[in-house]
């Protein structure tokens, strides 16, 4: 791949062809019905791909494989993590994907590639006191409280991610059934049990709090800037104190300020609401559940995913019986 300098003229129309490359890509994810977040990221990504490319005088139908690996290495001697690396990459081999699909390229440079080797943190997980002991301390005393222990309740009981969350629905609430609909990642949509603690958590928020979020008083309406009116809370589930349906940043702060809180937890801190999903795994793998039912119920597309949970129990075993065994 040649590095020298191009003309003004010919920039602008590298630039137009990686444009036009990225926005190909992001029609096809569109229609595939992608999350909004997912073609965010990958068009964030690309764009900073496109621009490396383009100084160094590369078309989209110019790139081969030695090209994608050098982006790499940069990107590696720049600091990012492999995590990083291999999001930017999997970004690259959608691009590509896309225009060969499209006959504008007879092979995918980036297939080639190896994926920059990511470690495999073991997630953190909490007790079963601790989890009790973190929900069991949110009161019931006004609308906010009774509508965090709702939240937290249902996060553990069904194992939610935060996205999953802040877009439940009324009508996803299967009373007789005692079951979620919960749509996840893909729009893959699955349905999970609820046990009663947390049904009876939801009820009391949706029958003691949710109308008062949905209707604030004055004063909190006055803190709105001018003309910047909330949308309706339509049948959104969890909303905010100013009738706002929640975003996932408030999940996370409203969950380190009842973590900071509980005694239970000790001096352990920067619990997410994913620490609840993986607490909810792990609790189902020391119950005795089975690998396919845990995948099942989390929405894991594949049971890979959910195998790391076996490490859990692994790591747990060998502490216990280091902790006990007189000749450990």
């Amino acid at each position: 791949m040649g590095a020298e300098r191009t003309e003004p003229a010919a920039s602008d129309r590298l630039r137009d062809a990686w444009t036009d490359a990225i926005g190909l890509l992001i029609d096809d994810l569109s229609r595939r019905d992608a999350a909004a977040r997912t073609q965010r990221a990958y068009a964030v990504d690309l764009e900073q791909f496109a621009q490396w490319a383009v100084a160094r005088g590369c078309a989209p139908g110019r790139i081969v494989s030695k090209d994608v690996r050098r982006y790499v290495a940069e990107l590696t001697k720049r600091g990012a993590a492999p995590s990083t690396s291999a999001r930017k990459l999997a970004a690259l081999r959608a691009l590509f994907a896309s225009q060969r699909e499209h006959g504008a390229i007879a092979e995918n440079p980036a297939d080639l590639v190896s994926t920059p080797r990511r470690s495999s943190p073991l997630p953190r997980v909490l007790s079963a006191r601790e989890v009790a002991g973190l929900l069991d301390g949110i009161p019931a005393a006004g609308p906010l409280q009774l509508r965090d222990r709702a939240m937290f309740e249902l996060a553990y009981a069904c194992g939610l991610r935060a996205e999953e969350i802040v877009s439940l629905r009324l009508d996803d609430v299967d009373w007789d059934g005692e079951q979620l609909r919960i749509e996840g990642k893909g729009r893959k949509t699955r349905f999970v049990p609820v046990g009663e603690p947390a049904m009876l958590a939801l009820r009391r928020y949706l029958e003691r709090a949710r109308g008062a979020l949905a209707a604030p008083p004055a004063s909190v309406r006055a803190e709105r800037p001018p003309g910047d009116a909330p949308p309706g809370a339509g049948d959104t589930v969890f909303l905010s104190k100013s009738g706002r349906p929640l975003g996932t940043s408030d999940v996370r702060r409203r969950l380190r300020f009842w973590t900071s809180r509980a005694a239970a937890l000790g001096d352990r801190v920067g619990i997410s609401p994913h620490a609840l999903r993986h607490s909810f795994a792990t609790h189902l793998l020391d119950g005795g559940a089975d690998l396919r039912t845990i995948q099942e119920l989390l929405g894991h597309a594949s049971v890979s995913s959910t195998q790391i949970y076996t490490r859990v129990e692994s790591a747990r075993l060998k502490s216990a019986y280091a902790r006990s065994h007189p000749r450990a």
